[in-house]
């Protein structure tokens, strides 16, 4: 029988939800890895709406879970329904909606809020020792909510010009966490936490590594569960 894994959504659209390749790539991988697949996000308002084609802000409003209803194909859950014993692991995606939606990092770092329900989702895996997956931006929120724990968004230094937004694996290390650095075709395990990520488009890369970094990641978190 499949491990039965939550995947976490946090909208539909790089700058203002999940990153659809990211998303994408985890569902690709955990199919191939034989897990059974719920969806799940927040049912709240996305904290801005972004127009992808011109990169900038639109004057509309959307909903965090009709957003990602679109990834799902419609076969979504509210995240305050997600119970950590229906499942064996949890996987977050990234994309600027986890900064904005699920948490506050993309206006406040790490002085934000986490979402009530991400963060008690997050909770509830971590003290049934089940696995946590996250990628990209994502394991800020580990870093947030888990103090102490190892988690990786890339390298500390924008090595080449390939790591744009290095200064996050700083923010990780004042929250008390441990940055590891890693090569995007790689992952991080926190065996202690049971928590892995991989950097995903934190680096600049050909789409394919970003792809097989999120299979190691997915992988990692399927032989844990």
């Amino acid at each position: 029988m499949g491990k039965r894994v939550a995947l976490v959504l946090a909208g539909c659209g790089v700058f203002d939800g999940s990153e659809i390749h990211e998303a994408s790539a985890a569902l690709v991988h955990l199919s191939r890895g034989g897990a059974e697949v719920k969806i799940f996000a927040p049912n709240i308002e996305q904290r801005d709406v972004v127009n992808h084609l011109k990169g900038s802000p639109a004057e509309e409003k959307r909903n965090v879970l009709v957003e990602s209803a679109r990834l799902a194909r419609g076969n979504i859950q509210d995240l305050a329904e997600l119970k950590a014993a229906d499942f064996d692991a949890v996987i977050f995606p990234g994309g600027f909606g986890v900064a904005k939606n699920l948490c506050s990092w993309a206006v406040d770092g790490k002085n934000c809020t986490v979402n009530e329900h991400v963060n008690s989702t997050l909770q509830a895996f971590h003290s049934a020792k089940k696995p946590i997956g996250l990628c990209c931006i994502s394991p800020v929120l580990a870093a947030k909510v888990f103090p102490g724990c190892e988690v990786t968004v890339g390298q500390d230094k924008n090595v080449d010009g390939r790591f744009p937004d290095a200064e996050t694996a700083s923010a990780i290390v004042e929250l008390g966490c441990k940055h590891i650095c890693k090569n995007v075709n790689e992952s991080h395990v926190d065996k202690a936490n049971k928590i892995v990520t991989t950097c995903a488009f934190m680096c600049k890369a050909p789409l394919h590594e970003i792809f097989d970094g999120i299979g190691t990641m997915v992988q990692e978190v399927l032989k844990l569960a």
